[in-house]
């Protein structure tokens, strides 16, 4: 049996693209404007390293396992035609994938004096209700557009209320919830529902589910906010003191020490997912051994991949993250923080693990229309310019409202104008783009900057992942928008073509034979 996949060559040329960019450039500015300690550079390098392998292995882990996992649950689901059973079974599925997720643990841990389970909890809560709602979509044939504009306008709503200290945390957790765990498996699951339907639109429903699942965590924190009073004082700290290691034995002591402990994390995270699929396939009983096998073997890719990408993130990105922040920002001409963001954000989108999925999965089901370049290019300069705001923000202590409503108001607009089904693309991309390395790079670097300016980290520095995730809604709706115009270019250009041929046959059929034969 084949456990690997024929293109493993050309993904780890897809990592190294992905990753390298983002050594380089943190390597120029340490060389050039941002001088730091040599060992937070070198645990940068070693934490590069494990990111690499960590992505490779996840990738490949995804394509043989989570994939067809949720493909199957959802078919499977789908096919008992009991709207209750589905109801339960989306709910609790979408609350365990959801406090499996490696990114809100990550967030849930930088965000001060909110006990990281009550804001797991609360966004887990808020996920399974919204991918309940998005079933209940799928199933009904629901317009996406009209449920966004109907829960945005609420979640608008409730923010005008809620203490500005929640603001940027509510939309963070939103971009963080559909990371590497849950959009393999949210998505597919998707596939796996719209696979029994066979009318035209079933494509075009399997995205969306992502888009969905996102606003679930903001609204949750937000009711969350005017029930939960957290320590104001507490709400204002900074991050934990940056520990300079004296020797390299100290320094992969670090990563040894921390080893363990996301070994024990990913297993935790993986164990819900794992119990509910065996047992879902036990009462199911319709899975082949051969096909069980090589799951299992994905699974075990899959951990080892996040095991491997979240220690390296953690102890060699997420301290280079910050200390370059505030070092940045410490410089006679702290604007600079802005380019810089900016070619940050274009690089570091690529690293995502879960916008690999995204963009494969896009060409797949649109048959190459939409190539995973052209979607990679246009995450990518959304992300870029939402750093570049993300970075405006902490030079001048802005609310995060000012750049949110007109952006999802602009995106939002643009639903009313272009194919649908790229506007279930562009909502999916916005959760995923805000992934593990937005959190565990971008938060912390933001931190560091706003630290050195003294600014409050909470309202200036939080916001960066909801940044990240609002931007792409706007530059993938415009890369829809001149697929369509392109399209009706071409349908203009084959029906002038059909007339010429016409007119061509039909002066043919008025020349006699003779004049024929003569010319």
């Amino acid at each position: 049996m084949k456990f690997l996949p024929s293109n493993l060559r050309e993904k780890f040329k897809e990592t190294l693209k992905a990753v390298l960019p983002i050594i380089a450039i943190v390597l120029v500015l340490c060389f050039t404007i941002a001088p730091i300690s040599p060992s937070i550079i070198l645990m940068f390098l070693v934490g590069g390293v494990l990111l690499i392998m960590g992505m490779l292995l996840f990738n490949v882990g995804v394509d043989i396992s989570m994939t067809p996992m949720g493909e199957r649950v959802g078919t499977t689901m789908t096919k008992s035609k009991n709207i209750f059973i589905m109801i339960a079974l989306s709910f609790l599925l979408g609350v365990m994938i959801t406090i499996s997720e490696p990114d809100l643990q990550v967030l849930a841990g930088q965000v001060p004096s909110i006990p990281n389970m009550v804001l797991i909890l609360t966004v887990a809560v808020g996920v399974g209700f919204f991918l309940v709602l998005a079933l209940v979509r799928m199933l009904f044939g629901i317009q996406l557009s009209h449920m966004l504009l109907v829960f945005y306008a609420v979640v608008f709503t409730l923010a005008y209320f809620v203490p500005g200290d929640f603001l940027a945390v509510a939309f963070d957790s939103g971009g963080v919830t559909t990371g590497p765990m849950t959009v393999p498996f949210i998505m597919a699951l998707g596939v796996g529902i719209s696979a029994i339907r066979s009318d035209k639109r079933a494509a075009d429903d399997s995205f969306g589910l992502v888009a969905l699942c996102s606003i679930g965590p903001i609204l949750a924190v937000l009711v969350l906010s005017m029930i939960y009073r957290p320590d104001v004082n507490a709400m204002s700290t900074g991050s934990e003191p940056i520990q300079i290691m004296d020797d390299t034995v100290q320094m992969w002591r670090a990563f040894m020490e921390e080893f363990p402990a996301y070994m024990k994390e990913i297993a935790i995270s993986l164990l819900p997912i794992i119990v509910f699929f065996f047992l879902f396939q036990l009462i199911s009983k319709d899975i082949q051994k051969r096909l069980l096998v090589k799951i299992v073997v994905g699974l075990l890719y899959t951990y080892a991949g996040l095991v491997l990408f979240l220690t390296g993130v953690n102890v060699g990105f997420m301290p280079a993250g910050n200390y370059l922040g505030q070092v940045i920002a410490g410089l006679s001409y702290p604007w600079i923080i802005v380019p810089i963001g900016m070619l940050i954000g274009y690089f570091i989108v690529k690293a995502e693990p879960a916008v690999y999925v995204l963009t494969e999965q896009v060409e797949e089901l649109t048959s190459g229309a939409i190539s995973a370049k052209a979607m990679g290019m246009s995450l990518s300069i959304g992300v870029a310019f939402s750093l570049g705001l993300a970075m405006v923000r902490v030079l001048i202590g802005i609310s995060i409202l000012w750049f949110l409503l007109p952006g999802y108001a602009v995106a939002l607009g643009l639903t009313f104008f272009v194919p649908k089904i790229f506007t279930a693309i562009a909502f999916d991309s916005g959760g995923v783009a805000s992934g593990p390395m937005t959190a565990t790079f971008l938060l912390p670097f933001s931190m560091g900057a706003c630290e050195a300016l003294g600014g409050n980290v909470v309202t200036d520095a939080f916001g960066v992942v909801a940044m990240v995730a609002m931007t792409p809604l706007i530059t993938i709706q415009i890369l829809g928008l001149i697929y369509q115009i392109q399209e009706q270019m071409k349908e203009k250009q084959a029906a002038k073509d059909y007339t010429s041929i016409k007119v061509c046959i039909e002066n043919l059929d008025n020349v006699d034979n003779q004049e024929i034969i003569e010319l």
